[in-house]
């Protein structure tokens, strides 16, 4: 069991739950250090004042917000303590939601809640049969490295998750980032809703980080002197800057994903296709429609998402 992060309690109504939050997830990731490479030696950051390039210890270093350019206010860590927090040791549930109305966009990290000791066992129940069978998820205020935050509770595998949140002011709008508008054939539309049913999957759980299995490989072929691995075939996404046929790729891309399912038949295609309506928009030259088929045909070797 990996050691707790926090220790308090969950507020529910009248309800008191003690509890302890626990990561729910584990970092796999490889880190490196910096390090000299004339002789390996570690390579660490020194913290040192801009203005007089004196190297400070960390009894010399607090806290500064700047106001504007040049004009910084100084806040010390007592003051910060001293700050209302009345969610400093209490996940305080303050409303019930629908589960499908929560942006996931606005998830953060996620930690479960452990019961701390008996007394939270018949309390811990209690919230989470009512979550299961109201089919609802808890929306909770509560603390964390002196700030309040927002956050979910929900369950899973009969456990409580806790959900960090952002607030709804911490979202960017995505409308600057939508395409100016684009016409689409019906036909184009049918491929690739076929072509995500082609791919549709149940479980989620086959896909690897097979960057970090080579990582690893080469890290242990290294360390045991021997010969770096062969590295991995990688796959592309086509050369830059090229117009591609739209319907010959989602085509390839439909007959690629049934045979990666093991799916028979020549004919990928579900939906009688209609033939493409002349668009005023303006295409690639005819000859070079071999070419495009040839490169759209590559998808057969899709990399495994990570």
């Amino acid at each position: 069991m990996p050691r707790p992060l926090w220790s308090g309690a969950i507020s529910f109504g009248l309800v008191t739950i003690p509890t302890k939050i626990i990561s729910a997830t584990e970092d796999h990731s490889i880190h490196f250090r910096r390090v000299h490479l004339e002789d390996m030696g570690r390579v660490r950051t020194r913290k040192v004042c801009e203005l007089d390039e004196k190297e400070l210890s960390q009894e010399e270093i607090g806290k500064g917000y700047e106001v504007s350019k040049g004009e910084v206010v100084p806040v010390t860590d007592r003051e910060l303590q001293e700050m209302p927090l009345p969610t400093a040791k209490a996940i305080e549930i303050v409303a019930f939601v629908d589960a499908g109305s929560i942006d996931p966009v606005r998830i953060g990290e996620s930690y479960y809640l452990g019961a701390d000791g008996q007394v939270a066992a018949k309390p811990y129940t209690l919230l989470r049969k009512a979550l299961e069978r109201s089919d609802k998820v808890a929306i909770a205020k509560w603390a964390w490295h002196g700030r309040e935050r927002l956050g979910l509770l929900q369950v899973r595998e009969g456990a409580i998750v806790l959900h960090a949140m952002h607030w709804p002011d911490e979202v960017r709008s995505p409308e600057s980032l939508a395409p100016r508008p684009v016409e689409l054939e019906e036909s184009e539309i049918e491929q690739a809703v076929q072509l995500a049913e082609s791919m549709t999957t149940d479980d989620i759980t086959q896909f690897r980080d097979h960057y970090r299995d080579a990582l690893e490989e080469l890290i242990e072929a290294k360390s045991e002197g021997k010969e770096r691995p062969e590295p991995a075939e990688r796959g592309g996404a086509g050369e830059g800057g090229q117009v591609m046929d739209l319907m010959a790729a989602l085509n390839a891309s439909v007959t690629a994903a049934k045979e990666k399912r093991g799916e028979s038949g020549e004919d990928a295609t579900v939906h009688d296709i209609r033939p493409r309506k002349k668009s005023t928009a303006k295409k690639p030259a005819a000859k070079k429609t071999a070419t495009k088929k040839s490169r759209a045909s590559k998808p057969a070797k899709k990399r495994s998402a990570s």
